[in-house]
């Protein structure tokens, strides 16, 4: 029967066919270790031989987002405190030798002493969902890419009759060409075999665009149930906003602050001083793909954000490299990105805007006209398919001075108007 009175600290060295746990107490001394099988038989002995020592104030788990994945499920179903465990030291191992009990007592000690705090993802939820999709789509975008490249291939050696047929036509319209086919011949015949083997694999092309096709829209679905305001900031799509939420996981909750979030993915400013020189740099760590992601959307607002061209002339001026605005800019992104995960705020609603303008009769050129944008954007606006706060206040406001102004005043409200309208949403 358990003794409730003593706490004891667990450490699991995870592998595929068997995991090694090993239990210490609150002072570091090792009352015991044992191997178990990888099945759900196994997990269920693990939490009973664990709990036989004490009370488990905590549990070390190496491979948490592997071979751990399932046993740490398992320990958090049973109301255990899960913690990630990172691989031994090298230099360290070297010395004391390598087995799995000194692995499984080595988790454990590195809870003891604090070295291992982070929680791990719980890979129980929709997140879980949106990474094993992502994880399908990027096979498929990899393996269409491969045949696109290996058509080509064929091409530039197949016989001129072929090269001249197709050689002019763009890879969509090459592939559905191809695919559209019906060769005849013989198999001895080199001009036949390319034919079908191009035909083979731009059917394979348009199986694999059908099947990104259906990840796409998976994706999008869950995140327009799960997060659905995180793609209404400038820059986020559907691919972006997945692989932010896949690296934060499933329970955000475990991220302390938003300064955790940034060295997650890899944004938080890292000292590069020097002498009189006083500067930062990129981060190397972090989650790359999440990185990845985040330079996405600093591309797509260094485009076509109006406050992010001004900043960036700014900070050039100043003397500032590309490399360094684009890491305060990455900054800037993932501080927006986390509060908006963990602090969701729906985008503002502008369905009066279009009701607004139809009563007062102003068309929606007269509009684009005034406030200095495309009629197509101010269209988006009125729609809630475009998310830009400064213009909707604007388009607000010049609205209501022609429901009670005076001609005077609308004009120079107009002026202000077109003066302040930017094409950016304020963080």
């Amino acid at each position: 029967m358990a003794n409730e009175a003593i706490k004891v600290i667990a450490g699991i060295d995870t592998h595929a066919d068997t995991h090694h746990v090993a239990v210490i107490n609150e002072h570091g001394k090792p009352l015991g270790d044992r191997e178990f099988l990888a099945v759900g038989s196994g997990y269920r002995k693990i939490v009973d031989f664990m709990t036989s020592y004490g009370m488990v104030t905590a549990v070390g788990v190496e491979g948490t987002g592997s071979y751990g994945a399932e046993i740490a499920r398992t320990l958090r179903a049973a109301g255990l405190t899960v913690l990630e465990v990172n691989r031994p030291n090298r230099a360290a191992r070297r010395l004391r030798g390598k087995s799995d009990p000194l692995d499984a007592y080595e988790a454990a000690k590195s809870v003891l002493d604090g070295r291992s705090t982070s929680v791990p993802k719980a890979r129980d939820g929709p997140v879980e969902c949106l990474r094993i999709l992502r994880a399908g789509r990027a096979s498929a975008l990899k393996a269409r890419t491969a045949a696109i490249n290996q058509i080509k291939g064929l091409l530039v050696s197949a016989p001129d009759k072929l090269r001249a047929k197709y050689r002019a036509l763009a890879t969509s319209a090459l592939i559905a060409a191809l695919q559209r086919t019906r060769p005849s011949g013989h198999t001895a015949d080199p001009e036949y075999v390319t034919l079908v083997t191009l035909k083979a694999l731009a059917t394979r092309c348009q199986a694999l665009a059908a099947e990104i096709a259906a990840a796409d829209a998976a994706l999008q679905e869950i995140i327009d149930a799960y997060a659905p305001m995180l793609c209404d900031l400038p820059g986020v799509g559907t691919d972006v906003a997945s692989q932010l939420l896949v690296t934060v996981g499933d329970n955000p909750d475990r991220l302390g602050n938003e300064a955790q979030f940034a060295s997650l993915v890899g944004v938080a400013p890292v000292p590069a001083s020097s002498g009189k020189t006083t500067r930062h740099r990129l981060s190397r760590g972090g989650d790359r793909n999440a990185n990845h992601a985040l330079y996405q959307v600093v591309l797509v607002r260094m485009a076509s954000c109006q406050r992010t061209k001004e900043y960036v002339a700014k900070r050039t001026a100043e003397g500032k490299s590309k490399r360094e605005i684009m890491r305060c800019l990455k900054r800037y992104a993932a501080r927006e990105i986390y509060r908006q995960i963990t602090n969701p705020q729906p985008a503002p609603d502008n369905s009066d805007l279009r009701q607004t303008r139809t009563t007062l009769g102003v068309t929606i050129t007269t509009v684009a006209r005034e406030l200095g944008q495309w009629p197509s954007k101010i269209s988006l606006l009125e729609r809630g398919l475009l998310r830009n706060d400064t213009l909707a206040a604007n388009y607000r406001q010049w609205l209501s001075l022609i429901l009670k102004g005076t001609s005077d005043q609308r004009s120079d409200v107009l002026t202000a108007c077109v003066r302040a309208a930017v094409d950016d949403v304020p963080r």
